[in-house]
């Protein structure tokens, strides 16, 4: 197996569910804070609720850095048996 056929796996195998869940988990946790936001917008944790929308929108500009990265990475190593939805 040569470098790329092994980078191709790492990133099929172990980046591309890491790379979801951290989607999942930033998008899930911005939509609660939204929710609660309009729930609880008379209560007295509005500065909370609005500090977690803002954390999950950075989670998501995260996310979408880190697949913007292992896209440079797979383009500059030309790795093509890698079957991960950012390749």
């Amino acid at each position: 197996m040569s470098i790329t056929g092994l980078l191709g796996n790492i990133a099929t195998y172990i980046l591309n569910p890491i790379i979801i869940l951290g989607f999942v988990v930033a998008t899930v946790y911005f939509f609660v804070g939204v929710i609660q936001l309009i729930w609880k917008a008379d209560g007295s944790d509005l500065e909370q609720n609005k500090r977690n929308i803002t954390y999950g929108i950075i989670g998501l500009f995260i996310m979408f850095s880190v697949y913007g990265i292992l896209k440079i990475i797979i383009a500059t190593f030309k790795i093509t048996n890698c079957t991960a939805f950012f390749c």
